[in-house]
């Protein structure tokens, strides 16, 4: 069964190459230009891989991700003409997976989409196989991480993360009591191919301190390690 991917791009011509170029590396392809049919395509679809461009007419690509996130943990790669960080840190916080800024080469391109289908198989490998990650549930204290409902609670209270915010304390908790590199954490949560960045880490280490932490100023479970990077206590 084809890969099906949803190109979101109101550049007609970049939206006719994208579409063209994603044909020819086998996978089933839709398209649409605006944000609002985005958001419908995807309800009725169950998309393997959306490619977001940020500036989009009636709803941008910030919105679009945002609605889709609620719903789905679909990967969602977004584009931009803007090369500024704070559009990459709210694509991050909106729960992109990926951020590519134009022009980029269509081999750069390519090269994006299929290390996002790579988690796609290895996620869907996992499911199918039943493998016992997935039948898990990590405690520690009063924080427990189910991994196969994809939830973190607090006093058996739901927290309300994004897909990269529990993939992310997922890692942490795997490796208590160790200290982690910025490098080493961006490699193994976003990817070895992700540009993003180590302040993507630091980011996403102040948003789960704010959810997990009795006080973030002063944290106690994610540990800040002078010189290293980042240790979980637990």
């Amino acid at each position: 069964m084809k890969e099906k991917i949803l190109v979101v791009e109101d550049d007609p011509t970049l939206q006719e190459t994208l579409a063209y170029n994603l044909k020819r590396q086998g996978y089933e392809v839709t398209t649409t230009e605006d944000g609002k049919s985005a958001i419908e395509l995807a309800g009725k679809t169950k998309f393997d891989l959306i490619v977001l461009d940020i500036m989009l007419p009636v709803l941008d690509g910030f919105d679009v991700c945002r609605i889709i996130r609620k719903e789905s943990n679909v990967p969602i790669l977004m584009l931009t003409a803007r090369d500024d960080e704070i559009d990459r840190v709210i694509g991050l916080e909106m729960g992109a997976d990926d951020y590519l800024t134009k022009p980029f080469s269509m081999r750069e391109f390519l090269a994006r989409v299929k290390a996002q289908m790579r988690r796609v198989r290895f996620d869907r490998e996992d499911v199918e196989i039943g493998t016992p990650v997935e039948k898990e549930t990590l405690v520690f204290g009063d924080l427990s991480i189910d991994l196969s409902r994809h939830e973190v609670r607090i006093q058996e209270k739901p927290l309300n993360l994004k897909p990269k915010e529990f993939e992310l304390m997922v890692y942490l908790a795997n490796h208590r009591g160790q200290a982690l590199s910025r490098d080493l954490i961006l490699e193994r949560v976003w990817g070895w191919d992700f540009t993003g960045g180590s302040r993507t880490v630091d980011v996403h280490i102040r948003w789960l301190r704010e959810k997990i932490e009795k006080n973030p100023a002063e944290p106690s479970r994610i540990i800040t390690v002078r010189g290293a990077g980042y240790r979980f206590e637990g």
